[in-house]
């Protein structure tokens, strides 16, 4: 979003479009803040995947995920990659991984950036897939997980595909396929773990633009229509392209549909890996 704020602004007319992080909860937080913003069109928020899982892995939440927000659109997705350390793991296909793993149960470890994000969910979904017996090892944050991925103290992990580029090209790391159901157009010969037999393997990182509950389908509108011009800019495409961003962005009723569909299949996967927060 800051590489699109300068063009959000611009198709706005001008108007400034000012930033705020507000880290915190898994990003419950700064949802909350939007949740109490004014109705007005002039407060949006941006969130990601963690938006439809919290609800399934916090005991309490400050609002309701689907009924307190009103969904301009989800814009695009970042993609996820399985990856394993080349040096402990002989496996270069999603299959010789599963013998791999099926060979020691309970034996190998795998990486996530903590637990109840998505990232541990992505995993979650390979290992059900898989029908392998593999120990999760949660990190705070991806920095530490990559760096212990290539260390050798975890085996594997399914990391978003900006924050492991160069590792990949080094030999680092190896990627064993996409977790979503296309392939990644920087790496065009790279399969996707579905084609590899696991059909049901289908996640990656999506991230949305929303607004407050009750938003007049007027302002919907116009902010939807803001955003689609502003991610189609020139120089917006490239830094999306930079960060391997797949931009395709969603009409609202579209997007409400999506979110209420993710939080169902993330609510299943949650309760089938009995994963709780606090």
């Amino acid at each position: 979003m800051r590489a699109a704020g300068p063009s959000l602004s611009k198709v706005l007319g001008g108007q400034a479009v000012v930033i705020e992080n507000l880290p915190g909860a898994g990003g419950t937080t700064g949802t909350l803040a939007l949740v109490k913003a004014p109705t007005d069109g002039f407060t949006i928020g941006v969130v990601s995947n963690n938006h439809a899982v919290n609800p399934s892995v916090f005991k309490k939440m400050p609002f309701d995920a689907l009924a307190d927000i009103t969904p301009i659109s989800v814009v695009g997705a970042t993609p996820f990659i399985l990856v394993v350390n080349p040096k402990s793991v002989p496996a270069k296909t999603a299959k010789e991984l599963q013998a791999f793993l099926k060979a020691k149960p309970g034996g190998y470890n795998y990486a996530s950036s903590g637990n109840g994000t998505i990232i541990h969910l992505a995993g979650e979904m390979f290992i059900d897939a898989a029908e392998v017996d593999v120990k999760h090892i949660p990190y705070k944050g991806t920095g530490p997980m990559v760096a212990d991925l290539i260390g050798g103290q975890v085996e594997l992990g399914v990391v978003a595909l900006p924050a492991i580029q160069g590792h990949l090209k080094s030999g680092a790391l190896r990627a064993i396929g996409v977790m979503g159901k296309q392939r990644v157009p920087s790496l065009p010969d790279l399969p996707t773990i579905a084609e590899q037999g696991f059909a049901d393997v289908d996640i990656g990182g999506w991230f949305a633009v929303i607004a407050p509950a009750k938003l007049p389908a007027a302002e919907v509108k116009r902010l939807h229509e803001a955003v689609v011009a502003a991610f189609a800019t020139p120089e917006v495409k490239e830094a999306m392209a930079r960060q391997e961003n797949l931009i395709n962005p969603m009409s609202p009723e579209a997007s409400a549909q999506f979110f209420r569909s993710e939080q169902e299949r993330y609510t299943r996967l949650v309760k089938k890996a009995n994963i709780a927060l606090e």
